[in-house]
């Protein structure tokens, strides 16, 4: 009797190491915003939290990024580091609260953030903007100075980050002739492969640096055709972003797992409606015919030995 209680007990203890290991072998990301300029509580700014091992790493961090974060249980002083795909405001307004609140939720550590030319200069300034209220705050004595330091990175392609097992290379994307450098970023843990495009066109560099991965998370423009042939304004935008269509054919060549859309900009005017979601899949199906998500705000994505999708439910109050 006793035997067979060891025995009962030692299969639940593998059964339990296994499913860590599996869980400690995935990574999980949760798009946190899959908006754009544009106002919206449906879609708040441009931010993907990737969790792999002991990492909390932060791609972006556009409007309402650490509400979100509170919306799942997490606070700001969990992410252990921060990247940036480019400077425009959409992707990096939301990086002082971030930064100072996650100082004032006793971070201890230096907020770290890389990014392209100009970001180290960037925190630089925001460290000066800030500075009455930092001091204000190591004054009182009840904040540790250490946790409200920044050490910033201006980075271009290549490996950018290696811990625990965790590597995040940075490569080039084209952002229009403007916006130089941009960036998108694969990251690589145990085998499993996640890439994030950032604001790009069609690239090539993309493809080649995301081939094979088994989540690709990439932006998508779409606008009637109506509005398009009315606006300058539209057809500049969709002129440094991807089309669905576009995205397709990028989807096709990189063959991920999982495709999935964020930073979704839907340009519409009082007179003239956004696109659906139904017209963005129809349009990538013209050149794509794999697995495809619309991405939203708080959509986990597990990258296991499968690829699970979970949509966020609010907690019941009742």
């Amino acid at each position: 009797m006793g035997l067979l209680i060891i025995r009962t007990v030692l299969g639940v203890l593998l059964i339990i190491l296994s499913a860590t290991s599996i869980q400690a072998q995935s990574i999980k990301v949760t798009l946190l915003g899959t908006g754009t300029p544009k106002l919206s509580f449906e879609r708040f700014g441009p931010s993907t939290l990737v969790e792999a091992g002991t990492e909390k790493l932060l791609f972006d961090c556009g409007r309402g990024s650490t509400l979100r974060m509170q919306q799942l249980g997490l606070r700001p002083r969990d992410v252990t580091s921060m990247f940036l795909t480019h400077l425009h405001s959409d992707h990096i307004v939301g990086i002082p609260d971030q930064w100072l609140t996650g100082w004032q939720g006793e971070r201890t550590e230096p907020f770290r953030i890389w990014g392209p030319t100009g970001t180290k200069e960037m925190m630089h300034n925001l460290e000066k903007a800030y500075q009455v209220d930092i001091h204000f705050r190591i004054d009182y004595g009840n904040r540790d100075s250490k946790g409200g330091t920044v050490l910033a990175e201006d980075i271009t392609e290549g490996v950018v980050y290696e811990k625990d097992g965790v590597k995040v290379t940075a490569f080039l994307v084209d952002h229009g002739p403007v916006v130089k450098p941009a960036l998108g970023y694969r990251i690589d843990y145990q085998g499993r492969s996640v890439a994030i495009s950032g604001d790009t066109r069609f690239c090539e560099n993309l493809i080649k640096f995301s081939k094979g991965v088994d989540l690709l998370v990439h932006e998508v423009v779409a606008a009637k055709e109506e509005l398009i042939n009315k606006s300058e304004a539209v057809r500049r935008i969709i002129a440094y972003h991807t089309t669905p269509e576009e995205a397709g054919r990028v989807f096709d060549r990189v063959k991920p797992k999982l495709a999935v859309y964020s930073h979704i900009a839907l340009p519409s005017t009082p007179a003239i409606d956004e696109v659906t979601e139904q017209d963005l899949i129809t349009r990538t199906r013209k050149t794509y015919a794999g697995p495809l998500e619309v991405g939203e705000d708080l959509m986990t994505i597990e990258v296991g030995d499968k690829i699970e999708v979970r949509r966020f439910t609010s907690p019941s109050h009742e």
